[in-house]
């Protein structure tokens, strides 16, 4: 059985979980995932229609969050096994700091997000100057990218959390922020109606490009205790994504449901924003830039060292 739930905070997500329950005979898997109704993050739920963790043994328990900080919390307290979609460098500073998680894939190498305005005045990140600029949560990989927007272009735009694509539209339309965020199929309409306008994708910031800035992580004791869990479960991820790019007409209307838009955006999100690379799990790419970004950047006071590195990434392989 799968449960479809949103929080506004994770303190309310957290005290709610154990009131779930499956009577599937299949191993439960728990997650949170930040930003429901992307691409990158739907992975699970369209393998999971289309019967691929079924087939493994395998029952999902899906829990959508507004941001990184949401979603990692719950992994940390050891209420859900796994976190989808958790800041790169936030799981750095959250594994500094002692949480017990540990990075099982990579979500995201490179993005798709990218930050608009509906002031025509606003044409550029340049133009942000004086202004606020939206990102979804604290220690996400979009605070990440508007503190590295900031620090590379010398702005002095005001950074504010807003939430998930959908609250932060909301913000930029009733003017309580300048500069929102989003990832298709978010904000695509409102771009082509001409109520907002594109200024900066997430990889016109230098530290985005060829860097893995999401990844998925996973509990410490789910790692440890239930390993054979973890190995099949990311055999079925992989299957998952394979089926995403496979040509299966079926993919598309899902995901066009799930989102409640056409199959022929469906298919334009995946085709010119989601290249198969981009959710690759098999390896987090640009470590060293990471954290030399992360230490610039105060998420973390020092480079990890190699040791705690191999200790903080153990992506299963493939078999």
């Amino acid at each position: 059985m799968k449960h479809y739930r949103s929080f506004a905070a994770a303190a309310v997500l957290v005290a709610t979980l154990g009131a779930a329950s499956s009577a599937s005979a299949d191993d439960l898997i728990k997650m949170t995932l930040g930003q429901r109704g992307n691409w990158d993050t739907a992975i699970c739920h369209l393998g999971e229609k289309a019967g691929i963790f079924k087939k493994h043994g395998i029952a999902l328990e899906l829990i959508y969050t507004s941001g990184s900080g949401e979603t990692l919390q719950p992994v940390i307290s050891g209420s859900v096994d796994m976190g989808f979609a958790v800041g790169t460098q936030g799981a750095m500073a959250a594994f500094a700091k002692g949480a017990p998680i540990k990075i099982v894939g990579a979500e995201a190498t490179g993005a798709a997000d990218y930050w608009y305005a509906k002031n025509p005045a606003i044409k550029t990140l340049k133009d942000a100057n004086g202004h606020t600029i939206a990102f979804s949560t604290n220690g996400s990989s979009t605070n990440s990218v508007v503190r590295a927007f900031i620090d590379e272009y010398k702005l002095t735009a005001k950074p504010q959390a807003t939430g998930n694509p959908s609250a932060t539209l909301t913000a930029v339309m009733t003017d309580q922020v300048d500069v929102g965020w989003a990832a298709p199929p978010f904000g695509l309409k409102e771009m082509d109606e001409g109520k907002i306008h594109l200024i900066a994708k997430a990889t016109d910031a230098a530290m985005v490009r060829g860097q893995t800035i999401r990844v998925v992580v996973a509990n410490n004791e789910f790692v440890t205790k239930k390993r054979e869990l973890l190995e099949r479960f990311m055999k079925a991820y992989r299957e998952s994504i394979d089926y995403m790019y496979s040509g299966n007409p079926q993919v598309l209307a899902d995901f066009a449901e799930f989102n409640k838009i056409t199959p022929e955006l469906a298919k334009r999100v995946r085709d010119e924003f989601f290249p198969k690379s981009l959710i690759d799990p098999d390896k987090v790419v640009g470590i060293d830039s990471l954290m030399a970004e992360a230490v610039t950047l105060k998420f973390i006071p020092a480079p990890l060292t190699k040791e705690q590195l191999a200790d903080l990434i153990q992506i299963p392989p493939r078999k």
